[in-house]
């Protein structure tokens, strides 16, 4: 994937390490799809996932310790604890929608998901998660690079890129816009 390769041994110099650090195992992922899905009190969890209750309360605490799930106490029983996703634990959505895309795709078994995840606005299933660029055009394995920090934005042939408006929420990209400024 490029002109240069990540450094594997280090570690520390890479998010994907200390993201599995927190999330690399099956009950966090299942916890957080629970939360996703409406899940906010210890007993559900417990009862909805099938978790021993030792385990279920390692996980809840080592979320809450890496900010991804707060405790808050319930408006209706402030002697009840809740456990809400932060905005960080939201911003894990796209890698779980992923995950179980990709476990659609090539799980030992053909899964027909009911209910289907779908776009509020429509109400269609939604596509695929991908890799976009800056511009919002659709990358595969073939046309992603490493490089040096410093060499962001220099092109191959000496002209230097600039990225254009970023991408926002319910950002609708014209990709024939998109390929004719990629190619000037």
């Amino acid at each position: 994937m490029g002109e240069l390769r990540e450094p594997l041994r280090e570690l520390i110099d890479c998010g994907l390490p200390q993201a599995l650090e927190v999330m690399g195992e099956r009950w966090s992922f299942m916890i957080l799809r629970a939360s996703f899905n409406g899940l906010k009190h210890f007993e559900e969890f417990l009862t909805e996932l099938g978790i021993a209750r030792n385990i279920l309360s390692n996980r809840l605490a080592k979320l809450v310790e890496h900010g991804i799930l707060k405790r808050e106490p319930c408006a209706d029983d402030r002697r009840k604890i809740e456990y809400r996703l932060t905005d960080k634990g939201f911003d894990l959505l796209p890698a779980m929608i992923a995950l179980r895309q990709w476990g659609q795709k090539h799980g030992s078994e053909f899964v027909v998901e009911d209910p289907v995840l779908v776009d509020a606005l429509d109400r269609l299933p939604i596509g695929p998660v991908s890799i976009l660029s800056h511009d919002g055009r659709i990358l595969n394995h073939t046309d992603l690079n490493m490089i040096r920090r410093g060499d962001v934005g220099k092109r191959l042939d000496g002209t230097v890129a600039t990225p254009g408006p970023a991408l926002d929420r319910g950002s609708v990209v014209d990709m024939e816009t998109a390929r004719k400024a990629a190619a000037s």
